[in-house]
């Protein structure tokens, strides 16, 4: 280890858990404590520069292609470092939190890939950072097991070669971990404390057993915002005595920004990059976000009304296929939420064949991979892609040359024929409460109708509200969207689940927290960059 230990950072509001002392070692605490002093200060700076870039939208209700990179865009000559052997085939992925029981079911699950999700599938309580690391650990030493005390069944490993290769995804630049300080008070950003227990104590470890330490990085808002974390993999790689470019990082384009900038996020991080991922309701949430002063142009439709083949939906996935492709990246999909009915096969039926037509639209697009919540969809997703792939671990050969996108396609909002209804309102309302109930109670992934949910599912059920509300949008039923309506449908949702679950389920959760959540954040007129900022004040150790 090359750099002494800087001041020790001190745990603070936080009750012992049983293993802390093994993801906590002062060496793996120095570890972090060193990313902090070297890189918080340039990640506060980004965050600044954020707001600044929110308000230049504000004020011009556009977006273009960075003219100063223009010649990294133009420069044909330059890829990205070739995909190790254990991230060349990622033709399905499946994503979720890191509790013991998912972990196991997750590493079985045959897909080819795990998202280890510290993120949106993961409520960020104190129990959950540190003992999603210890169950990482002990993932990698073969040392996990778990027994349902409920229905008694036992879970276990698979052989070594069946199991998925994770990817770990860290919680995004703008989040803190309130319990991890430093000498001067100030908190670890909740990227770095997740990312550096992982690396400290997986990444010899995992080259040990022929993979490496593998990153999805979520959020990201500019090419800037990615380079802070190349540089943060430079520092790591040196730090733990690994070679240089051992890293691999996926960077989720779920921001409208980061969409304009996808070439130059990739040449920032080429050294350690391995793809991007086209996402939905993050993506769509941060178009609210920022061009929430645009005007009715920008107003969505109910959120399940906007797919992937809306046309500026489609600029963007096809963008990012040839934009991988053409630097040597893997580019992966989408999610399929739904979760099969244990006890309604017509519902399945439906469903499964919708997620069949994504996955093929994704394999026929040029994907390389895509992704899924549940591991019944595996095979479905999979059959999709080796119709495609065949004996192929992908198929980046495939340039997408016919693809021409121009600034404006992106943000073509208005270019979707379909108008929010009232419906969609109520849905936003139900999903919302539903949804920050079980975060609050430290849930991040939580099944809601049949689908499965994650923070960004809230996230852009609040800010439709919002900019319904804003925008003074009247419905099909002719009600026009008010803060008064929005206050009766939530009225409403909060006496439907009181009855559905009966008053003794209702008093020992946290349902009229959520309930005045939601309203605060879909109703104040200063929208809140992040509902989980909020959230996390009242989130519980």
């Amino acid at each position: 280890m090359s750099a002494p230990a800087p001041s020790p950072l001190a745990i603070v509001d936080a009750d012992p858990l049983p293993r802390q002392e093994e993801v906590l070692t002062d060496a793996a605490l120095a570890f972090v404590a060193e990313l902090h002093r070297r890189f918080t200060p340039r990640r506060d700076e980004l965050l600044a520069r954020r707001a600044e870039r929110r308000a230049e939208i504000a004020r011009t209700s556009t977006l273009d292609f960075l003219p100063e990179t223009a010649a990294i865009r133009a420069d044909d000559s330059w890829r990205v470092a070739p995909a190790p052997a254990a991230l060349n085939d990622r033709r399905v992925e499946i994503t979720g939190p890191t509790d013991r029981k998912m972990t196991i079911n997750a590493l079985n699950s045959g897909a080819r890939i795990w998202l280890a999700d510290f993120e949106d599938a993961s409520a960020p309580t104190w129990e959950n950072v540190i003992l999603g690391q210890a169950n990482l650990i002990d993932a990698y030493t073969r040392a996990i097991d778990f027994t349902d005390e409920r229905s008694g069944k036992s879970y276990a490993l698979r052989p070594a070669e069946e199991l998925a290769t994770v990817v770990m995804r860290p919680r995004g630049w703008h989040l803190n971990e309130r319990h991890l300080v430093d000498a001067e008070g100030r908190q670890v950003p909740g990227a770095l404390v997740d990312f550096g227990l992982y690396f400290f104590h997986n990444a010899q470890r995992l080259l040990d057993l022929g993979k490496g330490p593998y990153f999805y990085l979520p959020k990201t808002e500019s090419h800037l915002e990615a380079r802070l974390w190349n540089e943060v993999f430079v520092f790591a790689q040196d730090y733990v005595g690994i070679p240089q470019g051992t890293v691999r990082a996926t960077v989720l384009i779920e921001t409208i920004t980061a969409a304009y900038e996808m070439e130059e996020i990739l040449y920032e991080l080429r050294d350690h990059a391995s793809g991007l991922n086209a996402g939905r309701w993050d993506y769509l949430f941060s178009i609210v976000k920022n061009f929430r002063d645009g005007g009715a142009r920008f107003v969505l439709p109910d959120r399940n009304a906007v797919t992937m083949t809306a046309p500026f939906m489609r600029a963007y996935t096809e963008l990012l296929v040839r934009t991988c492709h053409k630097r040597g990246a893997h580019a992966i999909g989408g999610m399929a939420a739904f979760i099969p009915s244990r006890k309604d096969a017509e519902v399945n039926k439906v469903a499964f064949e919708k997620v069949r037509a994504d996955k093929d639209r994704e394999a026929n697009d040029g994907f390389d991979g895509s992704w899924v919540a549940h591991p019944d969809l595996v095979p479905i997703a999979m059959e999709s892609f080796d119709k495609v792939l065949g004996d192929r671990p992908n198929q980046k050969d495939r340039l997408r040359e016919d693809v021409h996108v121009e600034a404006a396609d992106l943000i073509a909002i208005d270019s979707l024929d379909a108008r929010p209804t009232y419906a969609g309102l109520v849905n936003a309302v139900q999903v919302g409460i539903r949804y920050i109930e079980a975060w609050l109670r430290g849930l991040g992934a939580v099944a809601i109708f049949n689908l499965m949910e994650d923070a960004a599912t809230a996230e852009i059920s609040r800010s439709q509200i919002w900019q319904w509300i804003n925008a003074g949008v009247e419905f099909d039923n002719g009600e026009t969207a008010t803060p008064e309506l929005a206050r009766k449908v939530a009225a409403e949702e909060l006496d439907a689940i009181r009855k559905e679950i009966g008053e003794q389920a209702f008093a020992a959760g946290r349902w009229q927290e959520a309930h005045d959540l939601l309203l605060r954040v879909s109703l104040d007129e200063d929208y809140a960059d992040f509902l989980t900022l909020p959230a996390y004040e009242q989130l519980g150790r």
